[in-house]
């Protein structure tokens, strides 16, 4: 794999029926293709087949009557994602996802033999890494704010994907340093520092409370 390319993109964004990867189910999946050619999105709804669950619901604005209207059947949503972002691996672009662990997951999940096999970029790691001690939330809306980019509707699938993607361009410009790593050495800086940071913070809970060991920090939420 070649360098990190902020003009080869590949940004991808899920809504889905939860917050736990492991249970969550497709609502609308965006992938937005950025190349020379420019941006280009694509957009699906899908049925989920399953109830989507008032909180659900106030995030993204989707209610199960409207998904079971309007939406495509769920595996043909599940199916097409899958295989674009496959093409993008292959066509050299790099997959942009804020909080990858959880977009990633569901779709690991919900296939059964989802695997990575290309670069991927993930700016909320980045901005964590980068800018460890900065205080406040790290939203995409407040990354967006933060970074000075565009976010037009927040979770809406598109609108999310196209702000990671402007974050991302953005980052490479403060942090320079991240485009003259191999795509080795940026995904091991990703994977090494988001364990890092999952162990720090599994540490904090257990000094901050001895019978908080039960808590589940493997993967972390959507904000």
């Amino acid at each position: 794999m070649s360098n990190f390319n902020p003009g080869a993109m590949l940004s991808f964004d899920l809504e889905t029926t939860s917050a736990n990867p492991l249970e969550a189910r497709i609502v609308t999946s965006a992938i937005v293709r950025i190349d020379a050619s420019g941006a280009s999105p694509w957009e699906k709804m899908a049925d989920p087949g399953v109830e989507i669950p008032e909180a659900a619901q106030k995030v993204h604005g989707i209610t199960t009557e409207k998904a079971r209207e309007e939406g495509e059947p769920h595996e043909e949503v599940l199916k097409a994602t899958v295989e674009r972002i496959r093409q993008g691996w292959e066509d050299g672009l790099s997959l942009i996802v804020f909080n990858a662990a959880y977009d990633l997951t569901v779709l690991r999940h919900l296939t059964g033999n989802f695997t990575v096999t290309g670069t991927v970029y993930d700016p909320f790691v980045i901005d964590k890494l980068k800018d460890r001690y900065r205080k406040g939330k790290r939203t995409l809306t407040d990354l967006a704010s933060h970074y000075g980019v565009r976010l037009d509707n927040a979770h809406a699938a598109t609108d999310d994907a196209l702000a990671a993607a402007r974050i991302a361009w953005k980052q490479t410009k403060i942090y320079p340093e991240l485009l003259e790593m191999s795509s080795e050495e940026l995904m091991e800086f990703q994977a090494v520092g988001y364990y890092e940071m999952q162990m720090e913070f599994r540490r904090y809970l257990e000094n901050r409370d001895r019978d908080s060991s039960d808590v589940h920090t493997a993967w972390p939420m959507r904000g």
